[in-house]
Parts: structure tokens; sequence; C-alpha cells
């Protein structure tokens, strides 16, 4: 690889970070899988670099390792949302009482269950 195509692919990778970044900032998700593919692509060219040129590597790097920690925050925020959803839906779904002793007790609330009016 040349030097010019080697400050390309940096540049290129250095600005998809970036957008990475943003992305991941902002809650875009979709976008940094849209994002994936290219980066992908621009870090296997960049695997065949001479071990002279993988010094300058180390600032993408940084920002790979920052990205990641940004990612696997949002993935933390995701988890957490889906757990709470699903602690809403069972308390929907049922109710904790708990008798004299201490004994938690669930009583299930079928949705299918009506009021019957007579006249």
């Amino acid at each position: 690889m040349t030097d010019n195509s080697f400050s390309t692919v940096i540049g290129e990778l250095d600005d998809l970070l970036e957008a990475e970044k943003k992305a991941l900032l902002a809650g875009e998700l979709e976008q940094v899988g849209r994002l994936l593919e290219r980066k992908e692509a621009l870090i296997d060219q960049l695997s065949v670099l001479e071990a002279g040129e993988i010094d300058q590597l180390e600032l993408l790097n940084v920002k790979v390792k920052r990205n990641q920690v940004l990612l696997d925050q949002a993935l933390q925020g995701i988890r957490s949302v889906a757990q709470r959803l699903a602690e809403l839906r069972r308390v929907r779904n049922s109710l904790d009482t708990y008798d004299e002793s201490g004994k938690r007790q669930t009583i299930d609330m079928n949705a299918e269950s009506k009021v019957e009016k007579r006249a």
C-alpha cells in the first residue's frame, strides 16, 4: 500500500469513527449498523500494512476503544429498558401480595376476565 492510499484509508477510518461516535451519542443505532460494513472494509484494508506503518494507528485505536465503550453503554441501556418493560408487563398481569407471615403470594390477573353485568 502506498503512503497516499494509507493516509486516505486512515483518514476515512478516522472520519467513520467520528460519525460512529456521533451516532452512538445520539442513540442512532441503525446508523451505527450501517457504518459497520464500511468500517470492516477499511480495517481489512489496514490489515495488509507493514509493521512500520502500524505505529500511525494508535490514535485510531483510542477512538475504536472509546466507541466500544459507548456501544457497550448503549447496549446496557437497551437491556435496562427491556428489563423494565418486562417488569411492567409482569405487574400488569399479576398482583403480588403478602400474608400475615410475610410470605409472598402472586395472584394472576387474567386479561380475559370481565365483569359481568346482570340486569
